[in-house]
């Protein structure tokens, strides 16, 4: 919702007007946020495994939830801006850290629903946070918007501080222990092919998902001609379908291991799967016609939700070990460098052409990359040592 929040006003007329947006200032603006986001995963990643999950995560909610809310005091761009690099910095913490304590407290069997669940909730966050933003900037204005949900979203806080363990670094001494395995050098994990593929099929994925969550409400409004109105519901529906596939995906997936199926051929199918429905999204805008570009939008977005929680669980699957918040660090990095590259890139294709329909092809050719990458690249044979502890 906290990065939701901007792409609403960013669509509206009077957040545009009051600060004299261009469509490469737009551009610019919405990938602030992942500047800082991704060059600081890895480090963010390194706080998780040196201290555990619970304490790291509370402490960068607090800060990015306030962070939030502070935009809407804004009177300047560069403030703006300035706001949503530390809304990155402070954000930073949520992927490592969710993916550190799911690798140490679920297990295998039932780890593709956890993660379809988790990432669920970045999808739902826009499905919501869409209607909400629009709902409050019409009713009150884009400053009580970013007020209102960056300071009422700190009622999180409540149920993380009282009903998460602070366990997961007890856990993985006690499993490092156990395996009896040769630690493999943090280091190595790059020597292998797998993780290429995996770093390119990442960055594949969420150039899409980035491109629909910093531009996909602009796409109605200025292509389309939607209203607000009309735009949140379209954006909802869009983003909603990608978190229930996910989790569902993710649970199908699950109950395909549990009957003796290998998690990383299960795992990378369905990754494979969702990336190739995710291209359809191209015939919407080629086609002319705003229904038809609507169902491609709910298509598209919702058949990416296959990938959502397998290509992250096969991560775990391939690169097991106590270095995990560094390791889904680097795949983060890699996922949000896309946030920097797709909202750039398609302000400038927008502004160059005219039209959505270049940006929409960059968006096909990366996803095919996305999938020759897991085809090729992505296997247990040209991965790290399966089993091993990473230190």
């Amino acid at each position: 919702m906290d990065r939701t929040n901007l792409s609403v006003a960013i669509a509206s007329t009077e957040f545009r007007n009051f600060f004299n947006l261009t469509n490469a200032q737009r551009g610019d603006l919405s990938s602030a946020f992942f500047w800082s986001y991704a060059f600081l995963q890895i480090p963010a990643g390194a706080l998780a495994d040196r201290y555990g999950v619970k304490v790291p995560l509370a402490v960068g909610f607090l800060l990015w939830s306030v962070v939030s809310a502070l935009t809407g005091w804004t009177d300047l761009l560069w403030q703006v801006f300035l706001l949503r690099v530390l809304l990155g910095i402070f954000e930073a913490i949520i992927t490592p850290g969710g993916m550190r304590w799911m690798r140490f407290n679920i297990d295998e069997k039932h780890r593709g629903l956890a993660v379809g669940l988790f990432f669920a909730g970045a999808k739902l966050g826009p499905a919501i946070g869409t209607q909400a933003s629009v709902y409050l900037l019409q009713t009150y204005g884009w400053r009580e918007m970013f007020i209102i949900l960056g300071f009422g979203s700190l009622v999180w806080l409540i149920p993380w501080w009282f009903m998460v363990k602070n366990d997961d670094r007890a856990i993985e001494t006690a499993q490092i222990k156990a395996s009896g395995t040769a630690a493999v050098p943090f280091a190595d994990v790059f020597k292998t092919p797998a993780i290429y593929g995996i770093l390119i099929g990442t960055f594949a994925y969420n150039y899409f998902n980035y491109f629909c969550l910093t531009w996909l409400p602009a796409y109605f409004v200025d292509h389309w001609k939607m209203n607000l109105n009309q735009m949140g519901w379209f954006t909802a529906f869009s983003f909603s379908g990608m978190a229930f596939v996910a989790i569902a995906a993710g649970l199908v997936a699950d109950k395909m291991i549990a009957r003796g199926m290998d998690p990383i051929s299960v795992r990378k199918g369905f990754t494979i799967a969702g990336l190739a429905v995710a291209s359809t999204e191209l015939l919407g805008v080629m086609s002319g016609s705003q229904d038809v570009a609507v169902i491609f939008s709910v298509i598209s977005l919702s058949g990416l939700g296959l990938a959502t929680a397998n290509y992250w669980a096969l991560t775990q699957s391939l690169m097991p070990g106590a270095a995990i918040g560094r390791i889904t660090g680097v795949q983060n990095f890699a996922s949000n460098l896309s946030g920097i590259v797709a909202p750039i890139l398609t302000g400038r294709l927008v502004a160059m052409t005219g039209s959505y329909e270049a940006p929409m092809q960059a968006v096909a050719a990366l996803l095919i990359a996305g999938i020759l990458a897991y085809v090729f690249l992505v296997k247990k044979s040209l991965a790290p040592r399966a089993g091993a502890a990473t230190v």
